[in-house]
């Protein structure tokens, strides 16, 4: 048997022992939690509630980036073979989980910053981009450079006092004339949920532009599907709730572009229509489809890397999964409300984070992480992340350690 077999039987087993209700802690501890033992293990007693930065790694990830090791070591350049196959699944699997028709309009990158630039380079001259201050760093630095080097017109959109967004601002900044718009459906550091996503994307056709959704927070969360919501692009990553680790990551581009041959100038030989023939046509000649979007010689280990964290979400299925996020962010809020700490979460219109807003958010963090209960903080926004492993005496224990540096 294949280890992707192995992986796929693993999980598939645990999934469905869990039955088909809803998710409790009692039938996840006992069979969804020993896909997890290595991390247990070498985590300790840790709370780790930091799940919306790094996602757990299950135990068959080892095993699959072993097998991707081992190609190397039993057939050198034959392993090419086996990596194309781990990569065509790889993006199989991210539009399944996008409700892509195609899988080819999922182009491998490394990180979503990578995916932006791509989309920048398929314009000639200096576009016109909206976007919001809340976009996270990995695009939010390349936009503003892109803009002081003269490359794209930028406006960005403001918050609101309580630090959020509204679709109307975002719209009225659009206008009737915007190349790209660029928007996070969840907002990174105040997990706030954009709430009409549709019209936005409704509002930049209006304008012939083209949207990017940003859907990093939101993959993995609860269900996307990029088809009905007719986005141009999407860029996000397995880093977070797909428990894939650094590295493995994509675009998606709208199969209207494919078919209409837009290019991008983020290409490398890999994006020719036969690569291995090592033929020079001038001008080049591009592969079909998604293809012709690839770049040069890809990283092969983060496809194999990915590939547990995303036969999981797709076993266990993400509706459920943000069923009993729901609950624990729920949960942890009234502890917190007990103690006379304000906290926002739980509800349809945020991520999977709880996030108390605190002047100290960094130094409370660093102080639960002494305390052995790790959490992050993004400026005055402390965030709290539980996952299906976690426990409510862990919730308990985390309230009681946080309450008092919050009050």
């Amino acid at each position: 048997m294949s280890t992707r077999a192995a992986t796929t039987e693993r999980i598939d087993a645990a999934i469905a022992a869990l039955g088909a209700g809803t998710l409790t802690e009692n039938v996840l501890q006992r069979h969804a939690a020993p896909l997890f033992s290595r991390h247990k293990l070498a985590y300790g007693d840790r709370i780790y509630l930091a799940n919306h930065s790094l996602g757990r790694p299950l135990d068959a990830t080892a095993d699959d980036i072993r097998e991707g090791l081992s190609h190397w070591y039993a057939e050198l350049g034959g392993a090419w073979d086996a990596w194309k196959a781990e990569v065509d699944a790889y993006r199989a699997r991210f539009a399944m989980l996008l409700g892509a028709n195609r899988f080819d309009s999922i182009v491998p990158k490394t990180s979503a910053g990578q995916g932006l630039r791509a989309v920048l380079n398929t314009y000639d001259r200096a576009p016109r981009v909206v976007a919001t201050r809340g976009e996270f760093d990995s695009l939010d630095v390349i936009l503003r450079e892109y803009a002081r080097r003269g490359r794209i017109e930028l406006t960005l959109v403001d918050a609101h006092e309580g630090g959020d967004f509204e679709t109307d601002d975002i719209v009225a900044a659009i206008g009737d004339r915007t190349d790209l718009v660029v928007i996070s459906e969840v907002i990174f550091n105040t997990g706030q949920r954009l709430n009409d996503v549709p019209r936005i994307v409704a509002a930049t056709h209006a304008g012939n532009g083209k949207l990017l959704l940003d859907v990093y927070h939101s993959l993995g969360v609860f269900p996307i599907d990029v088809t009905a919501l007719d986005v141009d692009f999407a860029v996000g990553g397995s880093y977070k709730y797909l428990r894939g680790g650094a590295g493995a990551c994509f675009l998606y581009v709208h199969p209207r572009h494919l078919d209409a041959n837009l290019r991008t100038l983020d290409i490398g030989w890999f994006a020719k229509d036969a690569p291995f023939t090592y033929t020079r046509p001038d001008p080049p000649r591009f592969a079909a489809g998604g293809d012709g979007w690839l770049e040069s010689t890809p990283p092969i280990l983060p496809f194999y890397q990915a590939r547990a964290g995303q036969i999981f979400t797709q076993a266990i299925g993400v509706a459920r999964l943000r069923e009993f996020s729901l609950s624990l962010q729920r949960r942890l809020i009234e502890l917190l409300s007990a103690s006379d700490v304000d906290a926002i979460g739980g509800r349809d219109d945020r991520g999977a984070f709880v996030v108390v807003d605190h002047e100290r958010a960094a130094n409370v963090a660093e102080a639960l992480c002494r305390q052995g209960i790790v959490v992050d903080a993004r400026g005055r926004y402390l965030r709290f992340c539980p996952d299906c492993l976690t426990t409510d005496e862990e919730l308990v224990r985390a309230a009681e350690a946080a309450a008092p540096l919050l009050r």
